[in-house]
């Protein structure tokens, strides 16, 4: 769980860095011994060489040094042949590179940006063309000082920061600081010694274009959110931030949550016929579709009934049989966005994991022997394009591993997304050396289960994307009843094709298209999907009606977002970019505006109560619209058709205008107090209504003199109920009240009744002892993100942490004094033992006082 820190990286690459300049310090030192010991001759030779090397010029020693990816780095001392310095920006990536590039060279990390704009001021000189005011950032001079020094004595600077325009304004400055008279850009999609040999073949200059467009984005978020964050402090709540882009994500959150509010359920009944065929059993299902050649919909249950009567007593029989062959294409290989939505709904990963899991891939891992190496190409793309050798080696794969029959005549090519920057390949595996089979031990040796899963996500969805569709017989047949048509439907599958790789799972693009399918009422959009066959059925056959089901049901709202919907919602409306939806995912967090509960985002009254400020007072730049067209200009920019100056002007005019406004007008929710007409049990004044950390809550006029305060809700007609506390049967310690249920920022606890006089406090127990200190016992608690997980009431003096709920049960198998309620999507619950090497594993029985989700513990 825990990651490493950008001070733990620092001190890593400064000890990695340590041992070889001490080795070089000794080495100068012995030459320098041994160079008084020369004669004068040798001497003068000496410098007249040297002197030559100093005044080549630039360009005429172009040709650099083989490339060994054997050879160590301090191989060939520096003084005996020309010197490189490689840039890259974190220590994994420098370390997998060092192998690819020999003697001659130095790989050194910057670990991410070097400069940004100051933390303690806006930062960017709106009167003179928005020029922003970069400063090193603090903590990187040490890490900057190296790179200067390194420089000073490297014929050439490579900067081969990430391929993307973050990276490439992360190069910018770099080698502004640096001031390296010979500093070229390098970028590559994957690290391996063919593409790293090949960028370092082919520097370039860096790319204005690419840098402006970043550096605007940059000032952007800069203007909004360091604008109109103060103003959210000063009207609703200290440490609130807005953001061009995390606003918006909060809105469509909102905005769903209103939608689900307002929902009206209607009711619906559906009519199923159970009948066998002139074969006999098993029966089969047909579903009711027309009455009197139309589309009916059964509104009620006297329409229904009605109908059930008629037909008991008809006769069925089929009056048309539709058998044909269904295609189903591969997805296509895996972009940012579909990469977080297929890890969530398969893996059950949030994007921020996928995207760190990734980037550890890309960087390398450990592989024994063979040392560092890089696993997957850069996870930051919106491109479904693949190399040409990279869709002839899979393609020799999948003739050779699963036969002839399983590969198309051609390449199979996917067109990406017009809005697509195509800088990039698609993410897939660096090579097919490494299939998940053959480095399965090596994650297990790191204990990266999770790496491992999603590496062989990727791995299949590459492979399964250069395979023919999966091939299903479907039939569908129209059966007869009086003036009704029901429908039956069945497939099985005739041919597996990319499905033997890549399960049989609907992906996110298929699931929407089904939902399409089903609101439009197209025709065959239930039995698309359907599995299993249907008995031999020929027109005119006479069919015998086992019975009749009729069942109630009510429409549903809109569901609620997770992590792979919101992601898909985002992508669709052009709103950001796919790298940086992790990060919005997780600010939107932990800034409470919204909480996530059985996966699902809800908006917190916080979220509720900011977003309606910020829509009120901000409707153009809040809009989704604007936000989608805003990162069209960046396109435009990075592509050299627009000036970013002018795309700023023309922002910054109108937005100017609204923020004056903005500062007049909007409620001052902070110092805001409703009125109500319910009076307080301890001093008889009235209550009112105040917004707090928690939300809105009641509060007694007589603050402070009287400090009652109650949590309350509304009924169905908005009437205030006040939440009654929950009372337990336990006493206080110290002044013997019971004490009762409370909420707080890190869940539910028990606290005295008789608070403030007495602030007595504790956890509440679910039954388990502490398996690890054997002295406390085990709570509930709510992390910073709002995520339970359980943990000793002894903290920190004890540590144990479990995400899953412990049930105080011994394991029958190993004897570990305690077992673990667990949760998939694919399972269900189960309940297993925490030791990973005992494989005790069973369903669970439901028990009263158990939850059976661990979502029903989360909404608690």
């Amino acid at each position: 769980m825990a990651t490493r820190t950008k001070k733990k990286a620092e001190e890593t690459e400064a000890t990695e860095e340590k041992a070889p300049r001490e080795a070089t310090g000794r080495t100068a030192a012995k030459k320098k011994t041994a160079a008084k010991k020369k004669p004068a001759a040798k001497k003068a030779a000496a410098k007249k060489t040297a002197a030559r090397r100093r005044t080549t010029k630039k360009g005429d020693d172009d040709s650099l040094p083989a490339v060994d990816a054997d050879a160590e780095e301090e191989a060939t001392p520096r003084g005996k042949g020309p010197h490189y310095l490689v840039v890259v920006e974190s220590p994994a990536k420098a370390k997998t590179i060092k192998k690819y590039l020999g003697s001659g060279y130095t790989v050194k990390a910057s670990v991410g940006h070097v400069k940004d704009l100051p933390k303690s001021k806006i930062g960017v000189d709106v009167e003179h063309d928005f020029q922003p005011q970069y400063e090193v950032i603090k903590g990187k001079e040490k890490v900057l000082n190296e790179l200067k020094k390194m420089a000073k004595s490297a014929d050439k600077v490579f900067l081969a920061t990430d391929p993307d325009r973050e990276g490439e304004a992360i190069a910018w400055h770099i080698k502004e600081e640096l001031a390296h008279p010979d500093a070229m850009r390098v970028t590559f999609n994957e690290i391996t010694k063919k593409a790293i040999q090949e960028a370092i073949a082919q520097p370039r200059e860096l790319n204005q274009d690419n840098y402006d467009s970043q550096q605007t984005r940059r000032i952007l978020d800069r203007l909004v959110g360091y604008q109109i964050s103060p103003l959210l402090w000063q009207k609703i709540r200290r440490g609130l931030s807005a953001g061009r882009v995390q606003s918006v994500a909060v809105r469509l959150i909102v905005e769903r949550e209103t939608e689900i509010k307002a929902f009206v359920p209607e009711e619906y009944w559906t009519l199923d016929a159970l009948l066998e065929g002139p074969s006999g059993p098993p029966p089969f299902k047909a579903k009711l579709s027309k009455v009197d050649g139309k589309k009916i919909e059964l509104k009620d249950r006297a329409i229904t009934e009605g109908l059930v009567n008629e037909l008991k007593d008809a006769a069925f029989s089929v009056s048309k049989v539709d058998r044909r062959e269904r295609r189903r294409n591969a997805p296509a290989p895996f972009i940012t966005s579909k990469l977080q939505q297929e890890a969530a709904n398969r893996l059950s990963f949030t994007a921020k994991k996928t995207m760190t899991l990734s980037q550890k891939l890309y960087e390398g891992v450990p592989l024994g022997e063979e040392g560092q190496t890089a696993l997957i190409t850069y996870m930051r793309t919106d491109s479904t394009r693949l190399s040409d050798d990279a869709v002839k080696q899979v393609r020799e794969m999948i003739g050779t591993k699963y036969g002839a029959e399983y590969l198309p005549e051609e390449p199979v090519v996917y067109k990406s997304r017009k809005s697509a920057q195509d800088a990039h390949e698609a993410i897939r595996p660096t090579s097919l050396e490494y299939p998940p089979e053959r480095v399965r031990p090596f994650f297990d040796a790191m204990d990266e289960q999770d790496m491992f899963r999603l590496y062989e996500l990727i791995w299949n969805r590459f492979v399964a994307c250069q395979m023919k569709p999966a091939v299903y017989d479907q039939t569908s047949a129209d059966i007869s009843a009086g003036r009704a048509t029901f429908r039956a439907s069945g497939s099985t599958l005739k041919f597996p094709g990319y499905l033997a790789v890549y399960g049989a799972g609907l992906t996110p693009e298929e699931e929407s298209e089904k939902e399409k399918a089903k609101a439009a009422g197209e025709e065959g959009a239930d039995g698309a999907d359907a599995v299993g066959d249907l008995p031999l059925l020929n027109d005119n056959d006479k069919l015998g009606l086992q019975r009749l089901v009729h069942e109630q049901h009510f429409t549903q709202p809109p569901p609620r977002f997770s992590e792979a919907t919101l992601v898909k919602e985002l992508e669709e409306k052009g709103i950001g970019r796919p790298s940086t939806y992790a990060a919005i995912l997780s600010t939107i967090q932990d800034k409470k505006y919204v909480e996530k509960l059985e996966s699902r985002f809800r908006p917190t009254d916080l979220g509720q109560m900011t977003n309606e400020m910020l829509v009120k007072h901000f409707p153009h730049e809040l809009d989704v619209t604007f936000t989608a067209t805003m990162e069209e200009k960046l396109d435009q920019i990075s592509e050299g058709e627009a000036k970013w100056v002018s795309v700023l002007r023309d922002f910054y005019g109108p937005f100017k205008d609204t923020l004056e406004k903005a500062k007049a007008e909007m409620r001052d929710v902070k110092r805001e107090e409703i009125k109500t007409d319910i009076a307080c049990e301890k001093c008889g004044n009235h209550f009112v209504i105040k917004f707090g950390k928690m939300g809105h809550f009641l509060a007694c006029s007589n603050y402070p003199d009287c400090k009652n305060t109650k949590d309350f809700k509304r009924d169905a007609e908005g009437k205030i109920v006040i939440v009654e506390e929950e009372t337990t049967d336990e006493l206080c310690e110290k002044c013997g009240k019971p004490m009762v249920i409370k909420r707080g920022r890190f869940g539910r606890f028990m606290a005295c009744s008789g608070y403030p006089d007495c602030k007595t406090s504790k956890p509440i127990s679910i039954g388990v002892g502490c398996p690890e200190c054997k002295q406390g016992y085990l709570t509930e608690r709510r992390s910073g993100r709002g995520k339970i997980f359980f943990g000793c009431n002894r903290y920190p003096d004890c540590r144990f942490a479990a995400w899953d709920r412990p049930l105080a049960e011994a394991c029958p198998d190993c004897a570990s004094p305690y077992l673990l309620q667990k949760f998939s999507k694919r399972d269900g619950a189960y309940i297993s033992c925490p030791n990973k090497e005992c494989g005790y594993r069973r369903e669970v029985v439901e028990q009263a006082g158990v939850p059976t989700d661990p979502g029903t513990s989360s909404a608690a």
